[in-house]
């Protein structure tokens, strides 16, 4: 998958579209290297480390390269047999009035949350195609809903020490990750996407009433579809084109903020951005909790060990942040650029900083309201 991912721009001239083209198609074919020296046992010292490739390997590549062509053989039956048509009628109110989205992007925010951030922007860029969604909508649930699962949240949960509260960090950390949501939804950078869509507004349930309307919109997308086998086939290939871009990308991007993070002041540097606001709230070893925070950038799991023996406000502050930021060059990043959203990777950074900030505040909040002190 990988080597098709990498050669494919190449082969079908679609490298030289504009400059993005050129620059991704790029690190496609440095994803495609560093894979083939990896596997060959030849690749450098720097990135065989434990915490580089392997990492990358393990986390990146096989699960995605499971969960995606897998996940969209289920895609077809979670989004083209009128689920996600049903559950919009009722949650349309809800969903545009807090988060301006559609009452169709619920059903993003629960697969995300139950099972992967990879499968949730796969309905994500279906929905977007088909015009459902709107640039700025798509946006929104990308960067707003496409979090990590709830068994990934364990293991932060388990590094952190977070356990014995679990019940508690897990929903507070909800309720902060979708509070978020609702402010950057109102905000630049996402306030100067387009939010033109496709899909027609009507009045049906004032005319019939919530449940008639929501059975007429799911048997109505029933009958759209086209044969079963085709349409497994065209899920499943859009699944495996996913995947054949997140693969490389992922591989490269995720390795560069490895290698950043591990070998650079960079993410040292990100860190001071965070800090004066931590300090003036009083979370304790601001500073080293400011740079975790930062370098979840590149990957939001492995900084948890930078706060292992740090208090328990700065570890339950910290994991929640991890998850309520969203965005990280080792995972979600690569899967964004994948889809056929064309949102910018310096946007995506913005976006993660903002969330981050909005965060510190809600978390804070949050810990002194903990049944435990912290």
């Amino acid at each position: 998958m990988i080597l098709y991912g990498a050669l494919s721009p190449v082969v079908d001239g679609s490298w030289r579209r504009s400059w993005g083209d050129m620059v991704f198609s790029g690190f496609k074919i440095l994803g495609l290297v560093a894979t083939v020296a990896y596997l060959a046992g030849v690749a450098p010292a720097v990135i065989t480390t434990p915490g580089m490739m392997p990492f990358l390997f393990e986390k990146l590549v096989m699960n995605l390269g499971l969960i995606v062509p897998i996940g969209a053989v289920g895609l077809s039956f979670l989004i083209c047999y009128g689920l996600i048509e049903f559950c919009s009628v009722f949650l349309e109110p809800v969903m545009r009035r807090i988060w301006r989205t559609p009452g169709y992007s619920a059903v993003d925010a629960v697969a995300s949350f139950v099972g992967s951030y990879s499968i949730g922007l796969l309905i994500t860029n279906r929905m977007y195609l088909t015009r459902s969604y709107s640039f700025r909508q798509a946006v929104i649930i990308a960067t707003g809903f496409s979090t990590i699962s709830v068994t990934f949240m364990v293991v932060v949960a388990k590094v952190l020490g977070l356990l014995p509260i679990w019940n508690y960090y897990f929903w507070s950390t909800l309720i902060v990750t979708f509070a978020v949501t609702a402010i950057t939804a109102r905000i630049p950078p996402i306030t100067w996407y387009d939010d033109s869509t496709e899909t027609p507004q009507d009045d049906a349930v004032a005319r019939h009433g919530y449940l008639k309307s929501a059975v007429d919109a799911a048997l109505m997308r029933v009958e759209e579809n086209p044969a079963f086998l085709r349409l497994l086939w065209e899920n499943v290939k859009d699944g495996l084109k996913m995947t054949s871009v997140i693969l490389p990308t992922g591989v490269s991007v995720g390795l560069l903020g490895l290698l950043l993070s591990a070998y650079t002041p960079v993410f040292d540097w990100l860190g001071l951005i965070f800090y004066p606001l931590l300090s003036l709230l009083q979370v304790p070893e601001a500073m080293v909790t400011a740079k975790a925070m930062a370098a979840a950038l590149a990957e939001m799991f492995f900084p948890t060990g930078m706060l292992t023996d740090a208090p328990m406000m700065s570890r339950y502050l910290f994991g929640v942040t991890s998850v309520s930021g969203i965005l990280f060059f080792a995972g979600s990043i690569p899967c964004i650029l994948a889809t056929e959203i064309p949102i910018r990777v310096p946007h995506l950074v913005l976006i993660w900083a903002i969330r981050v900030f909005l965060s510190i505040p809600l978390g804070v909040l949050a810990a002194h309201l903990a049944p435990i002190a912290m």
